[in-house]
């Protein structure tokens, strides 16, 4: 075996972001197959409702095999116990992470545990001689460092969303239990409430949609026009730092080097200059569309739209096209 993911589950699904990771898993294993003569296979940890079938699916986006254990889930240190165990008695040269504040937790855990190379806020990785490089940015993303591996295994964590779902059919994973034994120190925490505050009922980080809003907007309020348009859209609101930092909007929605990491279908900019910190963290949105009246703002040199004029006047009668053309 060689790459080992880590696939994060809530309520009978898995989580979008880990689905990225199994699918990035699959592709790596499959490229360096010749050299290593393994598949990619993935570990869940949770009860009762991880169950055949669930597991199974994760074989769609190439898991050939996926490692379950019992534990409480959605907390790090039971999975790193897991992991720990499943990679040494297989074998695993690589553990591949998809992100997010529990995946780095997680691996950096892991990581410390098997004494292992880590490599955090990867953007890309790709097969080279035999081996796995990470790719990840410096310097507020503007260049960019390749990273190899000494020694087994290679910790790989993905910057929030970097890797893209792909499924591969209707291949079925197959399920082999594990038991491991949870060190003391792994059962001292308890999961009292799952959820945190969003400022929407939508997650922002698996929304296709988004309407972010900046100092653009001119005051708290103006962020009703985003959400007007969210709404017809089918989408959810997002927020720059400047503005979360005024009060204007919750911090759960904040994107950028301090916030979240988004990669939507449409993320439609109202008001947002285009600062490298907020940059890092939407640029990999599929479509991405800027209104803002200065036309030298930074964020029309990505964006593959730009409307210069008042977003005030613009805003409102884009909500009612939306409205008119859905009706």
């Amino acid at each position: 075996m060689s790459i080992l993911t880590y696939a994060l589950h809530y309520e009978g699904e898995f989580n979008k972001n880990s689905l990225g990771a199994v699918s990035e898993g699959a592709k790596l294993a499959e490229e360096l197959a010749e050299e290593l003569g393994g598949e990619a296979a993935a570990v869940v940890v949770g009860g009762e409702d991880l169950t055949d079938e669930l597991c199974a699916t994760l074989g769609k986006y190439g898991a050939a095999k996926v490692y379950r254990a019992k534990g409480p889930e959605g907390l790090a240190q039971p999975v790193v116990d897991v992991m720990a165990k499943v990679v040494q008695d297989n074998g695993f040269k690589y553990a591949l992470f998809g992100g997010g504040l529990l995946g780095f937790e997680i691996g950096a855990g892991l990581t410390a545990r098997l004494g292992a190379g880590v490599t955090m806020e990867v953007t890309s990785v790709k097969a080279q001689d035999g081996k796995l490089v990470a790719e990840r940015p410096i310097l507020q993303d503007s260049a960019i460092v390749d990273v190899g591996y000494v020694g087994e295994p290679g910790i790989i964590i993905g910057r929030l969303n970097a890797f893209d779902i792909a499924e591969g059919g209707d291949g079925t994973a197959e399920v082999i239990d594990v038991d491991v034994a949870l060190e003391d120190h792994s059962t001292k925490a308890v999961m009292v409430q799952r959820g945190e505050q969003r400022g929407a009922d939508v997650n922002i980080e698996d929304a296709d949609i988004l309407v972010a809003g900046g100092r653009g907007l001119g005051k708290p309020e103006g962020f009703e026009l985003a959400e007007a348009l969210a709404e017809a859209l089918g989408g959810a609101v997002a927020a720059t730092r400047a503005v979360v930092d005024a009060g204007w909007y919750p911090y759960a929605a904040q994107i950028g080097q301090t916030g979240k990491t988004v990669a939507p279908k449409l993320y439609l900019a109202a008001g947002i200059s285009g600062a490298i910190q907020h940059k890092v963290g939407m640029q990999n949105s599929e479509n991405i569309v800027a209104i803002n009246k200065d036309p030298n703002a930074p964020i029309f040199e990505f964006s593959d739209l730009g409307i210069v004029g008042d977003l005030n006047k613009i805003l409102p009668k884009l909500t009612d096209a939306v409205k008119a053309k859905k009706g």
